[in-house]
């Protein structure tokens, strides 16, 4: 019972620091200055029309709820940070989209079996710590025959290298924690939904990123407004060797992505999948 009881304490513990860690800086201004359009691809991706039962998983501010609201579907938003609801609910209320928002752990959903026609997530579940659970989860609301669709950034893309540059500075992942990147591998988010599912479509794609003037741009709005990367740095404070080291390596890591004859555009490599759950 004990070493249930610590588990359970250690679980509870690793999600507080997940939502502490999203947010800080300011995740809605990225999802809306940086990625403004990836919510909406996948929701075309997914069909998803009028009638339907939609949830977005790991939702934040509804970068892919709102989209789906406004294609007429009937949408709940859930994502563990309570901070990113509340912006959520005031862009929806903007954009007149009516949509449920509520707290939830991808790894624990709250909802019933089959409940939902579409089951999306646009780069949120895959921050979830332990990926098999998060799958499962997303399988399990789908209805059979309903859809899961999910865009994710990839290992090799630069998000997912932004991560692998970032690693040797942050503090070392739990037990059992995977890296967020790898739900955008093909052989590894087929494994995690196995044969609950038929009809999968992935195929890489990348969005253009044209905001950032000169690689230093980059390094500074990624440390003042993603989360993941406040926090790298806020664990180093006091430390002005590595603090100037990985300000050094992000900046390199934008500086090989640029391109174009200006060099301010990055292309930036997701995977996108669709598939739909046997039954």
């Amino acid at each position: 019972m004990n070493v249930q009881s610590d588990a359970l304490e250690a679980d509870r513990a690793l999600k507080a620091r997940h939502r502490n860690m999203w947010a800080l800086g300011d995740y809605p201004a990225v999802a809306a200055e940086i990625i403004p359009d990836l919510g909406a691809i996948l929701v075309e991706a997914c069909g998803v029309g009028p009638g339907d039962r939609v949830l977005d998983v790991a939702a934040g501010s509804g970068n892919a709820a709102i989209p789906a609201a406004l294609a007429g579907a009937s949408v709940v938003a859930g994502d563990l940070t309570p901070e990113l609801l509340e912006v959520g609910r005031a862009l929806a209320a903007q954009r007149g989209a009516e949509v449920e928002w509520r707290q939830a752990d991808a790894e624990a959903l709250p909802y019933a079996d089959g409940e939902f026609d579409t089951v999306l997530s646009c780069v949120g579940v895959m921050f979830a710590p332990h990926h098999q659970a998060s799958a499962d989860e997303l399988i399990r609301v789908c209805r059979p025959g309903g859809t899961i669709g999910l865009l994710n950034w990839t290992p090799e893309g630069f998000i997912g290298q932004m991560f692998a540059t970032m690693k040797p500075y942050a503090p070392p992942p739990p037990p059992g924690a995977q890296p967020p990147p790898l739900w955008g591998s093909e052989d590894h988010v087929r494994a995690l939904l196995g044969d609950a599912v038929t009809d999968v479509v992935m195929r890489r794609q990348t969005v253009t990123i044209d905001r950032f003037a000169h690689p230093s741009a980059f390094r500074d709005y990624f440390k003042a407004n993603y989360g993941p990367t406040v926090a790298v740095y806020q664990g180093m404070a006091g430390d002005p060797d590595r603090i100037a080291a990985l300000d050094h390596a992000l900046t390199e890591l934008a500086r090989r992505h640029l391109q174009g004859e200006e060099k301010t555009v990055m292309e930036w490599e997701y995977l996108l999948l669709t598939a739909r759950k046997r039954g």
